[in-house]
């Protein structure tokens, strides 16, 4: 497990593209974002997309998806309306699953048991004021390398 805190925007979107980089090797990956609303999880893959030279991210709240096309393909998932899997299978969620690129699903604390096993999982909290962030990321191996401590 790997922890970081932010004061901005800004910094949140730096652990999300740090957080690509050391995921770029991989042809695949599930990135489930937990957080309450507002708390910055469309900043952090608006930074993750950002390493794969993706601009113009936006949320998928009403869209529920977003695809984007860079360096790396990047499928961004907002679970928020879901309510069963019946739901997620109707917006293609399998498909994305064996789809080369990275899938970034905010809300995934929605789906508990749609979560593959070897997903990262990141979870963005308040820590103080408005901007205070506290970004915890686990089943990352890549971003532990040379730290002792994760």
């Amino acid at each position: 497990m790997t922890e970081y805190l932010t004061h901005s925007p800004e910094g949140t979107e730096a652990i999300g593209e740090q957080l690509a980089a050391a995921l770029a090797a991989r042809p695949f990956a599930f990135v489930a974002l937990y957080g309450e609303l507002g708390v910055g999880k469309t900043a952090f893959v608006r930074g993750f997309c950002r390493f794969f030279k993706i601009d113009r991210v936006k949320s998928p709240t009403y869209t529920v998806v977003n695809e984007y096309r860079g360096a790396a393909s990047v499928f961004h998932m907002d679970l928020y309306r879901m309510r069963d899997e019946d739901d997620l299978l109707s917006v293609g969620y399998d498909d994305y699953l064996g789809r080369r690129g990275y899938l970034l699903c905010e809300w995934s604390e929605r789906i508990p048991g749609a979560i593959p096993p070897d997903a990262i999982r990141v979870t963005i909290a308040r820590t103080d004021g408005d901007t205070g962030r506290k970004i915890t990321v686990e089943g990352c191996p890549e971003l532990c390398k040379g730290d002792e401590k994760c």
